[in-house]
């Protein structure tokens, strides 16, 4: 028999007081349940409901108070959306929706508390245990120590990317956008402080988290040092000495991803796609979409992001070209997220986990249109010990290449157009002139780049899921400012987390209206405007 573990997050009020009757009275409540106490519902957010199937959990509830009854006053409210956010997740990710369930109670609810317990479990059974491998129980005991870093393995990251070439001019600070909006943040600094073995200073440790890894100090850095990658492996240390980094949205991005490292995990990850998308499962070009389905869910409440559409567009481009690729039904994320946050050894099992799924499929090119995945796919694996054995392509590419062949045209665009460079691609790719190509074929009213742009454009403010704070807020309103000052219809985004970040700079409640700019991935632009001549 299966020992199943089942989570009741129970608020303080109504439903702890039930629960607490039918301990009281001697109630047989199913073994399977682990209460824990919380004061409000709404304070479970859907990175602490999803953590709780990360941990290894087989089913959650989420007991609130009835509704007109939250002492807090919107926190039923606010648990009923996230929880159907993360429900979708979970079907998303084929765990299954009926893992997670939200109820509300009356402090004398006992007897209904304790039915819903019972049918919930039984369900449960039926369901069957998760397919989740658990974080093991020996990390999570050993993050609570406070373990020093090896000096052996820091100076051997200072060696590895050349750190005492650092000429000390100030450069890299002189172009970091971070420092530019005011931040006691300087590149040379950090790498000064590390190799004088000051790393864990308070000061020095936030700043690494911070670190946009936008590429900017590397560009400029006469030196030609790395620092972005200093900084990436840096955090690998300070996570390999489980020390907490600065995760944004309570880490659920990273605790998704390290779900998706579970072998027997088989994701639902296409089956959003609209129908009139044609693909052929055995063709020998596959399309890797990304986490974009993910995000648009976590952020539907907030931002409205629709960065699925990047996916959905890209493929009918292929389609027009008459491609029709294969896809991964149980496409895992690429990792970028986790190795630029230090995580290494969840990144290196969902490479080998994609890597497998792929070279199955007797996959010859891989088309991908997420700078971040094209990044990963084409150079991080092999440089971290897993061998591919398939041509990466970004779409750009290949939409450069079938149009030269000729007989493509472009419907007239009735806006003014300014373009977003994601840092991957412009920078540590060093293709900026891939997007610019495609967008000299459109035939807008305008094209005016921003005051930066190309390889000295500004990053969106935040990478990997890691350090946000009012500085790279800042940094937002800068950029946005600035395409407003093309005077625009469009900001023409070219990753999905331009267009997430970006959004919700537009969000703030002082400066939103003056921000507000439509926001297109450029492939979905060239989707809606291309034709046959």
């Amino acid at each position: 028999m299966n020992n199943f573990n089942i989570i009741l997050f129970a608020c303080n009020w109504g439903p702890h007081t039930a629960f607490q009757t039918l301990q009281d009275n001697g109630a047989e409540i199913p073994p399977e349940v682990k209460m824990v106490r919380i004061p409000c519902t709404g304070r479970i957010s859907k990175a602490l409901l999803f953590k709780a199937f990360e941990m290894g959990a087989d089913g959650v509830v989420l007991a609130g108070c009835r509704p007109g009854a939250c002492r807090y006053g919107s926190g039923t409210d606010i648990a009923e959306k996230n929880t159907e956010d993360t429900r979708e997740i979970l079907e998303l990710l084929d765990l299954k929706k009926e893992r997670l369930r939200f109820a509300t109670f009356f402090p004398d609810d006992s007897d209904a508390l304790l039915k819903f317990l019972n049918d919930f479990c039984n369900e449960i059974r039926l369901l069957g245990p998760s397919p989740v491998v658990a974080t093991r129980k020996s990390d999570l005991k050993n993050s609570n120590k406070k373990q020093g870093l090896n000096k052996k393995e820091v100076a051997e990251v200072i060696s590895i990317h050349d750190i005492y070439a650092c000429q000390d001019c100030g450069k890299c600070t002189s172009a970091c956008p971070l420092a530019l909006m005011g931040k006691p943040f300087s590149p040379r600094m950090i790498a000064s402080s590390i190799i004088a073995g000051d790393i864990d200073s308070p000061s020095v440790k936030e700043n690494i988290w911070a670190c946009l890894t936008c590429g900017l100090c590397y560009d400029r850095c006469p030196s030609a040092v790395n620092f972005p990658e200093f900084i990436r492996d840096i955090r690998r240390l300070l996570r390999k000495s489980h020390l907490e980094g600065h995760e944004t949205h309570g880490g659920f991005f990273q605790s998704l991803m390290r779900t998706l490292t579970s072998p027997k995990l088989k994701t639902k990850h296409w089956e959003w796609l609209p129908a009139d998308i044609r693909w052929d499962p055995q063709s020998k070009v596959l399309f890797f979409g990304g986490c974009a389905p993910y995000f648009d869910i976590f952020f539907r409440n907030h931002l409205g992001v629709q960065t699925s559409n990047a996916l959905s567009d890209s493929l009918r481009l292929l389609n027009f070209f008459d491609i029709k690729p294969a896809i991964l039904q149980d496409e895992r994320c690429c990792g970028h997220d986790l190795l630029w946050s230090g995580d290494q050894e969840n990144f290196l099992k969902l490479a080998k986990l994609n890597v497998s799924a792929i070279h199955r499929r007797g996959i010859e090119e891989v088309i991908t249109t997420c700078p971040e995945c094209y990044r990963t796919l084409k150079h991080d694996y092999a440089r971290y010990g897993v061998e591919i054995n398939f041509k990466v392509t970004h779409i750009y590419e290949l939409l450069e290449r079938e149009i030269d062949k000729g007989a493509v045209g472009f419907k007239k665009i009735d806006k003014k157009l300014t373009f977003q460079d994601s840092c991957r691609l412009s920078r540590l790719e060093q293709q900026a002139d891939w997007p610019r190509n495609l967008i000299s074929r459109l035939k807008p009213d305008q094209f005016r780049e921003m005051q930066d742009s190309g390889s000295a454009a500004i990053c969106c403010g935040n990478c990997a899921w890691t350090g946000c704070d009012s500085f790279s807020k800042a940094l937002q309103v800068k950029r946005l400012r600035q395409a407003h000052d093309t005077e625009s219809d469009i900001l023409v985004t070219s990753c999905p987390k331009c267009q997430i970040h970006l959004r919700c700079a537009m969000e703030d409640p002082f400066l939103g209206e003056e921000l507000n700019i439509t926001m297109m991935d450029l492939t979905s632009i060239i989707a809606k405007t291309i034709c046959w001549e």
